[in-house]
């Protein structure tokens, strides 16, 4: 989710543009009182304003054919909900970024409208993005900051009460220094760096909330140290990569949004080729502080974007996630829902990467 959470803003202006994509809205008139003939929906009525191309980059949490897939009706449902906001959209595309930070560059560079984004890449590019939307997602069964919790309380499940965070976790796998983390973290003990130190470690790309920036926070609090510390480390692409390697043996430890388990729960068994479930091989042995949900933002440099169709967007997508079709689009990165976002909202994001920039100097 960024660990994955699965909530987002996206803020993208259609007036009249400079590059011709858009069609003047207004509507000359005059003082004059209009025969009856006159008086028709069309000359009352301001015209749609007409937009070419929608630009819409995912970032790669999953498997990018993946969400291509799951997200391709939303070129419809964005078509046909922005016309009752007053939109005509001809063409709406969508793309996956080949990094988290690739679709962040995109937004900065005006080469992709709207962005779904974790907080601490919108943090990261805010100078180029506006927020406008955080996901909401279901509540799960665990939310201790205990790990021991979360593995006597397997396997975690869904709530019915929303929530606008979610937690980054670590997840030991069926490797034997895996089992060694996981028994010392069961028995209550205390894990130690030297233990952490010699395992191998799966993580995401430096601007994923749950994927880098809070288990760097989770180190520096507990540790005093950050995950450039580490001996064996290795970036995947999404985080399907990562439990692959994990079923894999070829890493101990992954870092991910909570509880990305629940995504990879028949692919452990199926695609991985594990032989028992991966509630039962993999425990939890660190979980991080809160991260606020997932983004919708929009570019700042998007020659569409103005504060009425921001505002379009966000009446747009809200109604989206209130529909059937719309809710299994968004279920791709487990968001159930969105609600209006700011930027002050992400403030503890930008902390977490000043923290980030001051380690690499």
């Amino acid at each position: 989710m960024l660990t994955a959470v699965f909530a987002l803003g996206v803020g993208l202006l259609a007036g009249c543009g400079s590059n011709g994509n858009t069609a003047n809205n207004g509507a000359a008139g005059d003082n004059t009182t209009p025969t009856p003939q006159q008086n028709t929906a069309q000359e009352t009525t301001p015209s749609a304003t007409e937009i070419k191309e929608l630009k819409v980059s995912f970032v790669p949490s999953k498997d990018p054919d993946q969400i291509i897939t799951a997200t391709d009706p939303l070129k419809d449902l964005l078509k046909e909900q922005l016309a009752t906001e007053g939109y005509n959209v001809e063409k709406v595309t969508i793309d996956v970024g080949t990094t988290y930070e690739a679709v962040g560059e995109a937004l900065t560079a005006g080469t992709t409208d709207i962005g779904f984004i974790p907080g601490g890449t919108y943090a990261l590019y805010d100078d180029g993005a506006d927020v406008i939307l955080t996901a909401t997602r279901a509540g799960l069964s665990n939310d201790s900051d205990n790990p021991k919790d979360w593995n006597d309380n397997k396997p975690t499940a869904p709530t019915d009460k929303q929530a606008t965070y979610y937690r980054s976790i670590a997840i030991a796998g069926p490797t034997d220094k895996g089992k060694e983390l996981a028994a010392k973290v069961n028995a209550g003990e205390p894990l130690t760096w030297e233990d952490l130190d010699s395992a191998n470690w799966a993580v995401m790309s430096t601007s994923s909330s749950a994927g880098y920036i809070y288990p760097t926070l989770w180190l520096q609090n507990n540790y005093n140290k950050s995950i450039t510390d580490l001996k064996h480390v290795v970036t995947s692409d999404s985080y399907g990569s990562s439990f692959a390697r994990l079923a894999a043996g070829q890493v101990d430890i992954l870092v991910a949004f909570a509880d990305a388990r629940r995504d990879y729960e028949e692919k452990w068994t199926t695609e991985f080729s594990r032989s028992a479930s991966i509630w039962d091989e993999t425990n939890v042995i660190g979980v991080t502080q809160g991260i606020y949900n997932d983004t919708i933002s929009v570019s700042k440099n998007s020659s569409l974007m103005d504060d009425q169709f921001k505002s379009a967007l966000q009446k747009a997508f809200i109604a989206i996630a209130q529909t059937d079709k719309g809710k299994e689009v968004i279920a791709v990165y487990s968001h159930e829902g969105y609600q209006e976002a700011k930027s002050s909202d992400y403030d503890n994001e930008r902390k977490a990467q000043e923290l980030i920039k001051s380690q690499k100097q």
